[in-house]
């Protein structure tokens, strides 16, 4: 008999995956990361006997628990499920995922449901950095019918506020961890930053690039991903993350100047392979170094260097990214940012069990 696991398949921003509550999963961690490459079907570049996408952004798994802390009502860890290889990493948050979190609390019975919106503190395990999920809740129950738009889904759907504070340096210690706005590694400037997303900001036209190629040309571009992964390697340790070779953070960014009427243009690698948008996180990382002088990002953003509320909008392959920051700039000229706040959907496809081989584990 295949051991039977509740779980629930959502989507979250632009990505997907399976929703657990921790009570139903293994003890141990070595078995939960079995377990979880048993039911995404890794590893296989098909993902074939699982119901993982055959990509990173529905390779995802989010964990949730009743908060252990009193400043928060749920524990969300995620992890990411590699594809083609036998790993399972805790390395870094995911934004995305996270917009699905407060609704599968209040579906739970985690956290109970408001008249007309319910705010959902949620620790991010993975950091330890609280963020506020407003969702929309009529009658008791999650509303996920709305008007709300975000590019890289298609249609519209219930609005989902995501609120966040204190979350610089949560990976890295400090929000620019090199202590410098630029760097230079193998011979390119690099703005190395962590406002909740380690990510590795550079200049595509140090590249030979333009930085508005698709998604496919630069996943075919093998030197390109050569360079940009030796880089990567380098940068993890300078960031104080270690070893990076089998983790999923740095990220990796190219910027240019933008041309959709937004503040900045992105291309992004997750690490290893091209993201059709942007990460949650990412983008408030980036959106972050727009108003940090000097940065690879401020020198081709058109962002103000002014402290206060601003709105940046950050473009992707599919359309843009827009976060609201709130900073303070020191009379030496340095960056607080004091709060970041983003518009995510969120849907739930499924609820049910995933089933995994006995052999992979039998509680019973």
């Amino acid at each position: 008999m295949q051991t039977e696991i509740p779980c629930m398949l959502m989507r979250g921003g632009t990505s997907k995956g399976l929703y657990f509550l921790a009570s139903d999963l293994p003890t141990d961690s070595c078995k939960v990361q079995e377990v979880l490459l048993a039911a995404m079907g890794s590893p296989d570049t098909r993902q074939i006997d699982g119901v993982g996408g055959a990509h990173p952004l529905t390779s995802k798994v989010a964990i949730v628990s009743k908060s252990t802390v009193e400043d928060a009502d749920v524990d969300y860890l995620f992890m990411q499920v590699s594809v083609d290889k036998p790993e399972v990493s805790a390395s870094q948050n995911c934004g995305n995922l996270l917009a699905g979190v407060g609704a599968f609390a209040i579906e739970m019975g985690l956290v109970e449901a408001g008249d007309g919106a319910t705010n959902v503190r949620i620790r991010m395990i993975n950091t330890g950095s609280i963020t506020v999920s407003r969702v929309i809740t009529i009658a008791g129950k999650v509303e996920y019918e709305g008007d709300a738009r975000i590019d890289g889904v298609p249609g519209t759907a219930a609005p989902v506020n995501l609120y966040f504070q204190d979350i610089a340096g949560s990976s890295c210690g400090a929000l620019l961890p090199t202590g410098n706005a630029v760097d230079l590694i193998d011979g390119h400037s690099a703005t190395c930053i962590d406002n909740g997303m380690p990510v590795v900001i550079l200049d595509a036209k140090e590249f030979g690039k333009s930085g508005y190629e698709t998604p496919d040309e630069l996943e075919s571009d093998k030197e390109l991903k050569s360079v940009i992964e030796s880089i990567r390697l380098k940068a993890g340790r300078m960031m104080n993350l270690g070893d990076v070779e089998k983790k999923t953070v740095p990220k990796m960014c190219l910027v240019a100047p933008a041309r959709n009427g937004g503040h900045i243009c992105t291309r992004n690698f997750i690490p290893h392979r091209v993201h059709e948008a942007i990460g949650v996180l990412g983008a408030v990382s980036i959106a972050s170094a727009c108003i940090i002088a000097d940065s690879v990002a401020n020198n081709v953003s058109t962002a103000e260097l002014a402290a206060g509320t601003q709105t940046i909008d950050v473009e992707h392959p599919t359309g843009f990214f827009t976060v609201e920051i709130t900073s303070d700039i020191s009379p030496d000229g340095s960056v607080k940012i004091v709060r970041t706040a983003l518009l995510r959907t969120a849907r739930k496809i499924m609820q049910g069990s995933v089933f995994i081989p006995s052999v992979v584990w039998n509680p019973k």
